[in-house]
C-alpha cells in the first residue's frame, strides 16, 4: 500500500552532546559523553568523535571509559535540552499542524498539505534542517517518504547532517537490500534471531509468509511481514498518547538493605506523582523495576480499577511488589518506579527519569 502521504522524520544529531559542544567552545572536536562519569554511570548521549570509538548511548560509563581512555563526561542539562527542542519544535509548526514528537530530539511531520514552504517534502526538509542551524546552531538530519516507517529508517542512513529520500517508486527496491539489522523496530536480539534463519535483508524476511513470521515472532510478525513491502501506513499523530510516566536510578554502591531501597523508592514514587499531578495525567498502573548486581532484572506490577491520585498508595504499592520478592533478588544497582495506562493525552516527549546516585 503506498500512500499519498509526504512525511518528514527529523532526527538531531547527537543532540545533548552537540548542545555541550556549542555552549562549550573547549569541547568541540573532543569525545565527549553526557552522563555519570562514575562506576555506575550511564552514557545519554555521545558526540560523533566518541561514537568512532564504539561509545553509544545507554552503554556503561565504565565501558565507553574503557574504549575511549580521552572521553571527557560532562552532567546532564535537561532544562536546556528542553529549552532547545521546543526552539526546534516551533520550526517544525511553522510548517505543518500533524506534528509527532518522539522525543526531544526527533520527530515526524506530515508535510503533505503545508502551511509554509515549498510543495516538495524535500526542500521543506532541507529549509527546516537550514532553520535549525541558523536558529540553535545544530545540525539535524533527515528522512522523507511516503510513510512514517520509511521516513525514520532514511533519516539514519546519511548521518550526520544529512537528507535521504525514498520515493514510492524505489521502495521495494530499498527494502530489499536494506540489512535486517538496518529495519526500525528490529532490535539486536532478534535480528540475531533472524540471521540464524537466515534473514540477512529485506529480500529474505519479504519471502517469509505472513503466517510464519507469526510462528516465529508473535504479533510482530504481522508488522514485519507489512514494513517490507512498504505497506505500513500509520498516520502522523499530533496527539500520541503518553502511555507512562517513570523514574530510575542507579546507584554507586549496591543496595542490600531493605531499608535503604524503600528510601530509594520512596524518592521516586514521589518524582512520579509530582509528574503526574502537575500534568494532571494519572495512571491505574503501578510498576517496580529491580535491576540487581548481577544485571538480572525483575520487573512487578499492580493495576487499580481507577487511577492512582495519591503519593501514599505508589509508595505502599512500590514496596509491596518490593518486598514480595526481597528474599530472591540480592543486591540492588538499580531501581525504578513507573505510572501506566494513563489516561490523557499528552505530547510525546519522553519521560523516563534516570538518575546515578
Amino acid at each position: 500500500m503506498i500512500t499519498g502521504r509526504k512525511i518528514i522524520h527529523i532526527d538531531m544529531d547527537a543532540f545533548y552532546a552537540s548542545i555541550e559542544q556549542r555552549d562549550f567552545p573547549e569541547l568541540k572536536g573532543k569525545p565527549v559523553a553526557v552522563g555519570g562519569s562514575g562506576m555506575r554511570g550511564v552514557v545519554a548521549s555521545a558526540s560523533y568523535e566518541a561514537r568512532q570509538f564504539g561509545v553509544r548511548s545507554a552503554m556503561p560509563s565504565v565501558t565507553a571509559r574503557r574504549l575511549c581512555p580521552d572521553l571527557v563526561f560532562v552532567k546532564s542539562r535537561f532544562d536546556v535540552y528542553r529549552e532547545v527542542s521546543h526552539q526546534i519544535r516551533d520550526i517544525f509548526f511553522e510548517y505543518s499542524d500533524l506534528v509527532e514528537p518522539l522525543s526531544l530530539d526527533e520527530a515526524y511531520l506530515d508535510v503533505t498539505a503545508p502551511k509554509a514552504g515549498p510543495l516538495s517534502a524535500t526542500l521543506i526538509a532541507e529549509e527546516i534542517r537550514k532553520r535549525i542551524f541558523e536558529t540553535t546552531g545544530l545540525t539535524a538530519s533527515a528522512g522523507v517518504s511516503f510513510n512514517k516507517f520509511l521516513a525514520k529508517v532514511a533519516s539514519d542512513i546519511n548521518k550526520p547532517n544529512g537528507i535521504k529520500v525514498i520515493l514510492p517508486e524505489e521502495s521495494l527496491e530499498f527494502l530489499e537490500k536494506l540489512p535486517i539489522e538496518k529495519f526500525h523496530g528490529i532490535g539486536k536480539v532478534t535480528a540475531d534471531r533472524m540471521r540464524k534463519l537466515g534473514i540477512f535483508s529485506g529480500k529474505e524476511l519479504k519471502a517469509w509468509t505472513e503466517i510464519d513470521l507469526v510462528k516465529r515472532f508473535g504479533k510482530a510478525g504481522r508488522h514485519y511481514y507489512r514494513i517490507v513491502r512498504a505497506e505500513e501506513d500509520r498516520p502522523v499523530n499530533p496527539n500520541r498518547i503518553r502511555k507512562s510516566i517513570g523514574a530510575e536510578r542507579t546507584f554507586r554502591e549496591d543496595l542490600t538493605e531493605l531499608a535503604a531501597m524503600k528510601e530509594r523508592l520512596s524518592s521516586l514514587s514521589e518524582i512520579v506523582y509530582d509528574y503526574m499531578k502537575k500534568t494532571d495525567n494519572f495512571g491505574r498502573t503501578i510498576t517496580v523495576k529491580i535491576k540487581t548486581s548481577d544485571f538480572r532484572q525483575y520487573t512487578r506490577s499492580k493495576s487499580f480499577p481507577s487511577e492512582v491520585r495519591e503519593l501514599a498508595l505508589i509508595e505502599a504499592t512500590a514496596f509491596e511488589l518490593l518486598e514480595s520478592n526481597f528474599e530472591e533478588i540480592g543486591p540492588v544497582r538499580l531501581l525504578g518506579v513507573t505510572a501506566s495506562n494513563l489516561t490523557k493525552e499528552h505530547e510525546g516527549e519522553g519521560v523516563q527519569l534516570r538518575f546515578e546516585f
